[in-house]
């Protein structure tokens, strides 16, 4: 990772949200690794962040990737034959998914050599993934048929450079499916954060609105096809049960707690003729 990541011309890639603490609740949400006080834990860079988090990232239960899974998978379309970027792929996650629905080839980038590290013992990826800045793709032009970005944006300071990148790496017609906490869920207090063996801690982010994100797409080159305030729901309930939290889900299903858009690549054509 590069250590100056939170300087405005940089880029880090984007894990999901493993604990989640709201100073308007009684205590965290998510992981097992639960701490009442975790709004007041210091932050840290994304870098250090990352590198710290990777060696046990994938082991917590987390409510929010519950949620944003199943509901952004009913979305994805056919991917036999496809090629698909699995931008910020942290440790892998989406990659294995939509490499195990059949893509014809699948990539995971990322700036955190420690979560590719961890990304890289899967059998199921191993070989495909790349340490890359998102700002600076190693891939030639109009290559992949669709990407998920999935609770990186927070993560990017300079957004409509990251999406310039993305839209010179995709086809014309392609989509891109992006993630990451609502906004909402930023303002109440919910923060990107977890706990290792030396201290709570959170990482930096940049929360943005709906509007926001999709201003930056369209100045890119892509139109919106959907964005979608998602809340916790049934399915997650089991999650909170077992972090000692069931208290907590009544309260945390009342607000927007992951935002998903989609959108798609338009083509020169198009662009010309002022369509969106």
């Amino acid at each position: 990772m590069d250590p100056g990541v939170h300087r405005p011309a940089e880029a880090e890639g984007g894990k999901p949200v493993n604990q989640i603490s709201s100073t308007s609740e009684s205590g965290d949400i998510g992981s097992s690794n639960c701490r009442a006080d975790f709004s007041v834990a210091p932050y840290v860079s994304v870098a250090e962040g990352y590198e710290r988090w990777a060696p046990t990232y994938d082991q917590a239960p987390n409510p929010l990737l519950n949620l944003e899974e199943r509901k952004l998978a009913a979305h994805l379309p056919d991917l036999s034959g496809r090629h698909v970027l699995d931008l910020a792929c942290g440790t892998g996650r989406w990659l294995e998914k939509l490499t195990g629905r059949g893509a014809g080839v699948g990539i995971g980038v990322d700036l955190s050599a420690a979560m590719l590290r961890v990304a890289g013992k899967k059998a199921a990826i191993a070989g495909r993934l790349a340490q890359a800045d998102c700002l600076a793709l190693p891939f030639r032009s109009e290559v992949f048929d669709l990407v998920v970005c999935s609770f990186a944006l927070g993560h990017i300071r300079d957004l409509g450079a990251m999406v310039r990148e993305l839209a010179r790496v995709m086809k014309a017609g392609a989509d891109v499916f992006v993630s990451d906490l609502h906004p909402e869920a930023y303002a109440r207090g919910w923060r990107t954060g977890f706990r290792d063996s030396r201290s709570a801690m959170q990482i930096e982010m940049l929360p943005r609105t709906a509007e926001e994100i999709i201003r930056a797409f369209y100045s890119g080159g892509f139109e919106c096809l959907t964005h979608l305030p998602l809340c916790l729901g049934e399915p997650e309930k089991p999650i909170f049960a077992r972090a000692g939290k069931s208290h907590l889900f009544t309260r945390a299903c009342q607000l927007p707690a992951v935002l998903v858009c989609q959108f798609r690549r338009t083509s020169a054509e198009t662009r010309l003729r002022g369509g969106r």
